[in-house]
């Protein structure tokens, strides 16, 4: 199936409201928190910790654990980074940004993270790193820390509720399976990717360049080349649909408290069909992520809502680059063009050649 025909394919449902309930839980409780204690500036700290809610779903309860607590150190040190670059030139963060994309990859890959890549870490970096002003490095890596331990817990709990239990168990293998240089070449191709998407999303002179970041991102972290493409066509479609329901979102008045229970809604939302048709999900995903973005640093829609589309497609496209221009030789061989069909009775070839699989994803 064509990337684009994909986009209107819904995956059957694997019980998903569980991890779904489950991380919209996680993001709750931390918001609602520093909301109701007058800090909502906070809450960008809180809510990044609170990602670690969002790995090794479908996995047993141990081994979620295991990877929530991996990925919530790795988060709460991207937000520690984050907040030191807090002031510093644009350059400065997007080129810090680009080095955390490729050894956040790396170590998602050792550590066999799902979801795989390292998407979280360049936002959290990057958003971070753009604000004028920081919290003090204490308070966000206490927030952020604090955030992710809830969700280790969470996740451990969520076993009562029979997730990991019962349904789909993700296998969890206990060897990511790349030799040394292919680990690096693959931290490579997100380290190249990010870097060009940051440049070019700069040169526009729009806010918020790291999103390009984030979106060239997204395609090299699918497992596969039909994955990827599939997962770029389904980026750049999915977040300007999600730029128009921000869009309708932000045209009535938002005080802090709607804004906080729209995150909520939409972290539900997105986790309940990311697994099932990722362009839906981004309808979702896309408000989430400019909601966050105004409770943290309120600013003009309009700019917000052009940025975020402009700088998607700019690091969509960047991140489809690389993935062709580093295709395997195998990967070139399956997407070529197919060889011309023999005449009927031609000697030598007594059967129809088989056409390999079409790539899942």
């Amino acid at each position: 199936m064509s990337p684009f025909r994909n986009l209107f394919a819904l995956h059957p449902a694997q019980r998903d409201h569980l991890p779904a309930a489950r991380i919209a839980l996680s993001v709750a409780v931390p918001l609602i928190a520093v909301v109701a204690a007058g800090r909502a500036d906070l809450a960008i700290y809180a809510a990044f910790g609170a990602f670690a809610s969002i790995y090794a779903r479908h996995e047993p309860p141990a081994a979620r654990a295991r990877h929530q607590a991996q990925a919530g150190v790795l988060l709460t040190l991207c937000v520690a980074l984050g907040a030191l670059l807090s002031g510093a030139p644009e350059a400065a963060v997007l080129a810090a940004t680009a080095v955390v994309a490729g050894l956040g990859a790396m170590a998602a890959a050792s550590w066999k993270l799902k979801p795989a890549g390292s998407v979280f870490f360049i936002f959290a970096v990057g958003a971070v790193g753009s604000l004028a002003h920081a919290a003090p490095l204490w308070q966000a890596v206490a927030l952020a820390a604090a955030s992710a331990g809830f969700s280790v817990a969470l996740g451990l709990a969520s076993r009562w509720a029979g997730e990991g239990l019962t349904g789909p168990v993700a296998p969890v293998a206990e060897h990511h399976g790349l030799g040394a240089g292919q680990l690096w070449a693959h931290g490579g191709r997100f380290l190249a990717a990010t870097s060009v998407a940051g440049a070019l999303g700069m040169a526009t002179g729009l806010s918020h360049s790291y999103w390009a970041m984030v979106a060239a991102a997204a395609p090299i972290a699918a497992p596969d080349l039909g994955a990827r493409v599939q997962r770029g066509v389904h980026r750049m479609v999915g977040t300007l649909g999600g730029v128009g329901v921000t869009a309708a979102v932000l045209s009535v008045p938002l005080q802090q408290w709607h804004i906080v229970a729209l995150v909520i809604l939409f972290q539900f939302l997105a986790e309940l069909f990311v697994g099932r048709n990722y362009a839906l999900a981004l309808l979702f995903i896309t408000p989430l992520a400019l909601l966050m973005t105004q409770l943290a640093a309120p600013g003009a829609p309009g700019h917000l809502l052009q940025a975020r589309a402009v700088e998607t497609v700019i690091g969509a496209l960047c991140g489809l680059a690389v993935v062709l221009l580093t295709r395997t030789a195998e990967e070139r061989r399956l997407s070529g063009p197919s060889p011309r069909a023999p005449r009927p009775g031609a000697p030598g070839l007594p059967g129809p050649r088989r056409t390999p699989p079409a790539p899942r994803g």
